[in-house]
């Protein structure tokens, strides 16, 4: 078994947070309670992912705010928040309160780009400037500068009985080092990395297009140079932070109903494993089930991984409640320790 470069440091799981329409308390509440069994079982880290107009966590921000309040040691993100939909300035704000609510726990993780069927939601999300929004690393920019505390204004001082300031209220110290971006492409790793942010892979990359690409496409081998060029753009060079957020699926302790479950599950999704989709030429990784001993196996043997020393696992859409507590569980008794990995290292 090749062994890993670097130690696994730090053990994260990401939720997308579904909900059924006709009773959506429910779902966050069953989000919020994940969170906390998280806690409980000495992860490092918990993230959420963000999905508009759909049955999934909407105000990311607002939830983790919950959160906060509901854990006391570990540290919230957001996997990730499309900058589209938002604006840096209000957005600044409410990542700073909410990081200042949880004691400086907040990992924000941004993308760019436009928002998913922008042609048929533009009219009410930017009615009057559709075709003058920036969706690229510019709305980014301006969001790090005010997080980082650089001005919004040329005007500070009294007017009145009100105190006005130049720069984002409240400021959260450290907050500026704790902003990650989420990205697939070689360009966006560079890109971060140029900015001093940290980097969050997941299970997509974008495949070199055919005329760059020599033989089948291997996702490891990509998502590594994506790695390796972010820090290599990085001032802090190999230190740099970058987590990895494959999907996995112990099934150590799963019933046989379940385990049952998790396989259709995987199977359905293997087949846009094998080739690029799309015009974009998205890859995505397969998905990884089986025993922690499985799976730890096969996480040694992945060039991508033996570069990191930090991971936020995906979980699974469309699982039940029960199903989730059994795989986090297995993730944090089972798999973490096989990878190297103890609470509170």
């Amino acid at each position: 078994m090749p062994p890993t470069s670097r130690p696994l440091r730090k053990l994260g799981f990401l939720t997308i947070g579904l909900f059924d329409e006709a009773d959506p308390r429910r779902g966050h509440e069953s989000t919020l309670e994940i969170i906390e069994l998280g806690e409980r079982l000495g992860f490092d880290s918990a993230w959420v992912r963000h999905r508009h107009l759909q049955y999934g966590i909407s105000s990311p921000v607002a939830v983790l705010a919950a959160a906060s309040q509901r854990t006391s040691r570990i540290e919230l993100g957001t996997a990730v928040i499309p900058l589209g939909w938002e604006n840096p300035l209000r957005l600044a704000e409410d990542l700073a309160t909410v990081d200042l609510l949880s004691g400086g726990r907040l990992n924000p993780g941004v993308s760019v780009g436009p928002p998913m069927h922008f042609d048929r939601i533009k009219e009410a999300l930017y009615p009057d400037t559709a075709d003058g929004e920036d969706f690229g690393y510019e709305r980014v920019r301006r969001l790090l500068d005010f997080v980082r505390g650089k001005p919004a204004t040329d005007f500070s001082g009294t007017e009145g009985f009100e105190v006005f300031a130049d720069r984002v209220q409240p400021q959260a110290p450290g907050l500026g080092s704790r902003m990650w971006y989420g990205g697939g492409s070689l360009s966006s790793a560079q890109w971060a990395g140029e900015q001093g942010m940290n980097f969050l892979t997941s299970s997509v990359v974008k495949a070199p297009g055919p005329e760059d690409a020599a033989g089948a496409p291997d996702f490891a081998q990509i998502q590594l140079s994506h790695i390796r060029a972010f820090r290599a753009h990085h001032p802090d060079g190999e230190q740099a932070r970058v987590s990895q957020g494959l999907v996995v699926i112990p099934t150590d302790s799963a019933t046989p109903e379940q385990g049952a479950k998790y396989e259709e599950y995987v199977a359905k999704r293997t087949p846009r494993t094998t080739s690029p989709q799309g015009p974009a030429r998205l890859l995505f990784a397969p998905d990884l089930v089986g025993t922690s001993a499985e799976i730890a196996e096969r996480l040694h043997a992945h060039a991508a991984f033996r570069e990191v020393d930090e991971v936020a696992f995906a979980l699974p859409f469309a699982f039940e409640h029960e199903d989730y507590v059994q795989i986090l569980t297995d993730v944090a008794t089972r798999l973490g320790p096989a990878l190297g990995w103890r609470p509170g290292a």
